[in-house]
């Protein structure tokens, strides 16, 4: 099986035609092997158009939603980025092609050592990955430019408002339901200023701050 022509064919058939514009993001996507991200009795559908189980109740989603949010934050290779649900690691090793660091927390320690295994033999020098609960956020790398959670949260943790620089971004699904908002939140002047992109499907996000009755900024 040609991976590479598979993967050719999904940047011209999926992405672009659904608007993803960004050079850097389309050249992240024509590069990144996502067959190795996924169970190997599934590769020959890494690159189709759904998302793929990965074991653990966990999800790898479609690549176009997964280029969606990584253009919507705006890097240009010089940013700190956060991210939440390292999942298969597929994302992270997108985010680590165009930003200047990359921190990333799975709460499953199965998952977590699977993922930062393949993630090293790969050879991604630029990302930093632990197990714990993700809404505690990195604090102690803070602040961050970018955050990135990839799965639905019924309000943005404060943590990780807190964590976020000024001027900073976050990214991710917002709702309790089966389907959730895209959101983009700015910081400015300390306060979250939020825009919904579209619809969207993940896996609950867990932890300490993802309750409805945790704060956020």
């Amino acid at each position: 099986m040609d991976f590479e022509v598979l993967r050719k064919r999904m940047v011209e058939e999926q992405l672009i035609p659904r608007g993803i514009k960004n050079y850097r993001v389309l050249e992240a996507f024509r590069k990144i092997e996502r067959h190795k991200f996924v169970p190997q009795e599934l590769a020959a559908s890494a690159y189709a158009d759904y998302p793929l189980p990965i074991g653990e109740g966990q999800t790898i989603s479609q690549p176009y939603i997964v280029a969606l949010m990584t253009e919507y934050l705006g890097l240009t290779g010089e940013e700190k980025v956060l991210e939440i649900g390292t999942g298969s690691g597929y994302q992270t090793a997108i985010l680590s092609q165009l930003a200047k660091e990359v921190y990333s927390i799975e709460r499953l320690e199965i998952l977590a050592k699977k993922t930062e295994e393949k993630l090293k033999a790969i050879g991604y020098a630029n990302i930093k990955l632990r197990c714990a609960d993700g809404t505690l956020g990195w604090p102690e790398e803070a602040p961050f430019d970018r955050i990135i959670i990839t799965a639905a949260a019924p309000r943005i943790p404060l943590p990780l408002s807190e964590q976020l620089k000024e001027g900073g971004k976050i990214m991710l699904p917002l709702g309790e339901n089966s389907i959730q908002l895209l959101t983009l939140a700015e910081k400015t002047k300390g306060k979250l200023e939020s825009s919904e992109i579209c619809n969207c499907v993940f896996v609950p996000l867990l932890g300490k701050y993802a309750c409805k009755d945790r704060d956020t900024l």
